[in-house]
């Protein structure tokens, strides 16, 4: 027991946290090895970050094609036929198609989706 009080097992904060057994010894070796003011900050990026592929006016663009007709032949768009579509459309010079699912799954996720002309189908829920 410290002066503070007796200290919380790595499965009660795990638990409090809703964290994993990793971050906590993560959290725990650098506050000894760097301190506390360490632990409480964040750390300075070694590079910077990457510049997003879409912005507000190509996302919009991306996810009316995703909501459009799909190619002949096609049930329905792939992220790969996306992926080629947007770049010859010539929405974006390239993207990946993590990028355009990344992209996609922000928007068809999000709490309005149901109710903002989303073709995913939502389910329902039962008061």
């Amino acid at each position: 027991m410290s002066e503070t009080g007796e200290g919380w097992s790595d499965n009660r904060i795990i638990k409090a946290l809703e964290t994993s057994a990793s971050m906590v010894y993560r959290v725990r070796k650098q506050l000894v090895e760097e301190g506390f003011e360490a632990v409480l900050s964040r750390k300075q990026r070694a590079t910077p970050a990457v510049a997003r592929i879409f912005d507000g006016e190509k996302e919009a663009k991306l996810i009316a094609l995703a909501c459009s007709k799909p190619p002949k032949g096609r049930a329905r768009w792939t992220l790969r036929l996306s992926e080629k579509k947007v770049v010859e459309l010539q929405i974006v010079d390239r993207a990946s198609d993590s990028t355009i699912g990344r992209a996609l799954k922000k928007t068809f996720a999000s709490p309005i989706a149901g109710s903002a002309g989303s073709s995913r189908p939502r389910p329902m829920v039962r008061s």
